[in-house]
C-alpha cells in the first residue's frame, strides 16, 4: 500500500486514509538508545573477560553518549529529572533509575579492578552485583519502554526487549574482540566463538522479528513491508543484515580472528546495530484510521 496521504476535514476531526508515520522519535532518540545499550553490554562482556579498557568504554558510551543525545532531543532539558519519579509505572523512571546505580557501581568496579580498593571482599562482590544488575535493566528497558506502546504494532512485541539485549552484547562483544586483537590481553577465540554465537541468535531473532510482523495487524506488516520491500530496504537488508549479520558471519568464520576481520566484524555490527536502531522508528506507522473507525462504530 502506499504511504502517500489522502486528508479528509470534517467538523471537529479529521483522519487520513493509509499510514501516518511517528515523527517524534527520530535520529537523537535513536542515537541514544544505541549508546546506552552499547555501552552495558560492553561493560557486561568486557567485565566477565576482566578486559580494564572495555569497562571504561562501556562505562563512557552509556554515561556521557546516552545523556547527550537525551538532552539534545529534550524540548526542556532543565524538567527531565522528574522522569525519574515514577518507577512504579513507567520504564523511562526504571531506566533512569538503571543508570544512576550503573555508573557509579560500574566505575568502582573499574576502580576496584585497577587498583584492587575492596581486597576482594563483600562489598566490592556487592557492588559488582548491582552494576551487572542495573546494566541488564540499561539494555532492556528501553525495549519494554517500545513493546509496552500499542499505539505502533511493530514495536508491540515480546522480541523488542530480546533484540535490545542481544543487540547490545553482540556490538559489546565484537568491539571488546577488535581492541584485544589491537591491544591483546584477551582470550580472542574464546571471544570470537561468543560473536559468532551472538550474531547467529541476532539473526534468528531479527527473521521471528519480520515473521511476527507480518502475522500481525495491518500496521504490523505495513512496517515490516517499509523494512524489507519498499521505503527503506536498502539501508534495512543492506546494513541491518549484510553490515551486521551476513559480513561478520563471513569473515570470522572464512578469516578466522585476525585484527583485520575482528576490526571490520565490529564495524559491521556497530553499523548493523545502528541502522536497526534508526530503522526501526522511521518505519513505525500508527493503525490505519479506518479501522479505528470500524471499531468505534463510525460511518
Amino acid at each position: 500500500m502506499s504511504t502517500s496521504h489522502t486528508t479528509f476535514t470534517g467538523s471537529g476531526d479529521s483522519f487520513k486514509l493509509g499510514y501516518r508515520f511517528q515523527s517524534y522519535w527520530d535520529l537523537p532518540m535513536a542515537a541514544a538508545f544505541f549508546f546506552g545499550e552499547f555501552g552495558a553490554g560492553m561493560f557486561l562482556v568486557s567485565l566477565y573477560f576482566e578486559y580494564l579498557p572495555g569497562m571504561i568504554l562501556g562505562l563512557l558510551s552509556t554515561g556521557v553518549g546516552k545523556p547527550y543525545f537525551h538532552i539534545s532531543h529534550m524540548g526542556v532539558p532543565g524538567k527531565s529529572w522528574r522522569a525519574i519519579l515514577r518507577p512504579d509505572r513507567s520504564w523511562i523512571s526504571r531506566g533512569l533509575i538503571s543508570i544512576v546505580f550503573f555508573i557509579p557501581c560500574g566505575a568502582l568496579v573499574v576502580l576496584d579492578a585497577a587498583f584492587g580498593w575492596s581486597g576482594g571482599g563483600m562489598l566490592g562482590q556487592l557492588v559488582k552485583v548491582v552494576a551487572v544488575l542495573s546494566a541488564l535493566v540499561v539494555m532492556s528497558y528501553q525495549g519494554f519502554l517500545m513493546s509496552h506502546s500499542s499505539a505502533f504494532a511493530i514495536w508491540n512485541s515480546g522480541l523488542i526487549p530480546m533484540m535490545s539485549v542481544i543487540y547490545a552484547l553482540t556490538s559489546g562483544a565484537a568491539v571488546t574482540l577488535a581492541m584485544s586483537q589491537m591491544f591483546g590481553t584477551v582470550d580472542s577465540q574464546l571471544l570470537g566463538h561468543a560473536v559468532i554465537a551472538l550474531v547467529v541468535v541476532n539473526l534468528l531473532v531479527l527473521l521471528s522479528f519480520l515473521h511476527a510482523a507480518y502475522h500481525g495487524t495491518a500496521g504490523a506488516r505495513q512496517s515490516a513491508d517499509l523494512l524489507t520491500r519498499e521505503q527503506y530496504s536498502r539501508p534495512f537488508l543492506g546494513l541491518v543484515f549484510g553490515a551486521g549479520i551476513v559480513l561478520p558471519l563471513l569473515l570470522l568464520w572464512l578469516g578466522g580472528v585476525n585484527v583485520l576481520t575482528s576490526l571490520l566484524t565490529a564495524i559491521g555490527v556497530l553499523a548493523g546495530y545502528f541502522a536497526f536502531r534508526v530503522l526501526i522508528f522511521k518505519a513505525a506507522v500508527y493503525e490505519p484510521q479506518v479501522n479505528f473507525a470500524a471499531r468505534l462504530g463510525l460511518r
